[in-house]
């Protein structure tokens, strides 16, 4: 398991774009795994569809689908089965539209409707609007996690709380924000 002091600097410290894209994703897992495993299962990294076209950065197995938990939660009101993370840090690009259609071509029916981008950076307003009409059309919600929401997260975790409150968080500031 990492420390928690670790896996801070090394979010913090992740040089944008090209350079840093590996050191981003690799403070980024470890974080994710950190914060949720368990209660999910450990991440498939890097992973194709059998045809090749799609590799997802991150996806962590939801087992739980009974008893209490966000997860539990998330599992029946989305099918949240496998859930998808991407990472993009970007240096002078935009994280808009294209790379919240990227991670809606993630979401098919088994692995359920709930995905995460995770970002160094606030997502345009473009992505914003991408993801209302995803969710508009095949009810599939995309949540944005920025570097500064993971370090939060893993404050909560040191407090004893469940870091997993902000994920629920961010998904019901997207359903009262969509329209």
């Amino acid at each position: 398991m990492n420390d928690p002091n670790t896996l801070r600097a090394q979010l913090k410290t992740c040089q944008p774009g090209m350079t840093g894209w590996k050191a981003f994703e690799d403070a980024c897992i470890a974080t994710l795994t950190y914060l949720f495993v368990p209660p999910l299962s450990p991440p498939h990294i890097q992973t194709r569809s059998y045809s090749g076209v799609d590799r997802r950065d991150a996806i962590f197995p939801n087992r739980n689908h009974e008893g209490p938990g966000n997860w539990t939660h998330l599992f029946k009101e989305l099918g949240a089965r496998m859930v998808p993370f991407e990472f993009k840090n970007y240096d002078t690009s935009t994280i808009g539209k294209d790379e919240v259609n990227q991670i809606r071509n993630y979401l098919t029916k088994p692995m359920g409707k709930l995905a995460v981008l995770c970002t160094n950076k606030k997502p345009s307003h473009a992505a914003y609007i991408k993801r209302n009409t995803i969710f508009s059309e095949d009810g599939k919600v995309i949540i944005f996690i920025t570097t500064d929401e993971l370090i939060e997260m893993i404050a909560i975790k040191e407090r004893g709380d469940d870091p997993s409150n902000l994920i629920m968080d961010l998904v019901e500031l997207f359903y009262i924000q969509h329209e």
